[in-house]
């Protein structure tokens, strides 16, 4: 990966649906050898998809919230299964710490939050314990890992 290559990392992480046209010329390049970096950098795994960015509250989402998980870790496969089949949880990550599992979840307003919790997060397999904490406000909301990428 060259300099070009990161120029367009950084480009389409910031618009998507720039033109390859405009990448080129931004990135100082003819459309062709710029579309086929792109499509080497989408084989090659550095370009794993696209997609819109919905607004969440728009779509009548008014709370989010992420939920610490700690489950029987016998019962993990089973558990990663069900929290990939529920739409309402938007991420699942294993992580580190008090927590075997952090949740992302979003919900319409507080009595769907607790339908949520009672209804699906304490019946997914191995639940052993939960802790919510709400999401009051983004502080940041869109990651640019291509920028991060600059600084290894």
């Amino acid at each position: 990966m060259d300099h070009i290559d990161r120029k367009i990392l950084h480009a389409l992480e910031k618009d998507a649906r720039m033109s390859f046209a405009d990448l080129a010329e931004l990135v100082g390049l003819s459309k062709t050898p710029c579309w086929t970096r792109v499509k080497t950098l989408e084989t090659e795994g550095y370009i794993t998809g696209y997609r819109a960015l919905l607004d969440a509250k728009r779509l009548g989402f008014s709370l989010e919230a992420f939920i610490h998980v700690s489950v029987d870790l016998t019962l993990a496969d089973q558990f990663e299964a069900a929290a990939q089949r529920q739409p309402l949880i938007l991420r699942c990550h294993a992580t580190t710490g008090d927590a075997d599992y952090t949740l992302h979840i979003a919900a319409a307003d507080m009595p769907g939050l607790d339908r949520l919790l009672r209804d699906v997060i304490c019946r997914l397999p191995g639940i052993r314990k939960f802790v919510t904490s709400m999401i009051t406000r983004e502080v940041k909301t869109q990651p640019r890992i291509s920028l991060a990428a600059d600084s290894l």
